[in-house]
């Protein structure tokens, strides 16, 4: 009796935890083989859009090692609209002081950061967009990057 009353709170936990963040229209999160993180790897997620006054978060999302050579890090990020047409931008993003040390959260040898791309954003028309981000380093394959993805939610 005692294991199935555990086994119906586990389900019930479960079930209520899942549905803490409802915004949250995609979430991705890739684990990059040997902490290499290489041209090819890229990041990417779909996007369905049924309303153009909704506004959008979308955030690039990175976990490195105290090992990570390099105080910032380049990407590019691509939108990829309904129609076909690709926007690209390249962005830096700071992830440690002048004195080395990292603005991320840190949990043992592992930084983790949560960096915005798109901030109260609208899609100009509705339909299915790709979003895409890669590395842009000089190194490639860019070392002790443990993981990467993306996140998009609603405001």
């Amino acid at each position: 009796m005692n294991k199935l009353f555990f086994l119906i709170l586990i389900c019930i936990v479960g079930i209520g935890s899942s549905g803490c963040n409802t915004n949250t229209v995609a979430d991705l999160n890739v684990a990059m083989p040997q902490r290499n993180w290489s041209y090819v790897n890229k990041l990417k997620v779909g996007v369905d859009v049924k309303d153009v006054t909704q506004r959008y978060n979308i955030y690039f999302k990175l976990r490195h090692t105290t090992d990570y050579r390099y105080a910032n890090i380049f990407v590019l990020f691509r939108l990829k609209g309904p129609d076909g047409k690709t926007v690209t931008r390249r962005m830096e993003y700071r992830l440690a002081q002048v004195d080395g040390q990292w603005l991320g959260s840190g949990s043992g040898n592992l930084y983790t950061y949560e960096l915005p791309l798109l901030t109260n954003f609208s899609f100009p028309v509705i339909g299915k967009y790709e979003l895409e981000v890669e590395q842009n380093m000089r190194d490639n394959p860019l070392k002790e990057i443990s993981d990467g993805g993306l996140t998009v939610s609603t405001k």
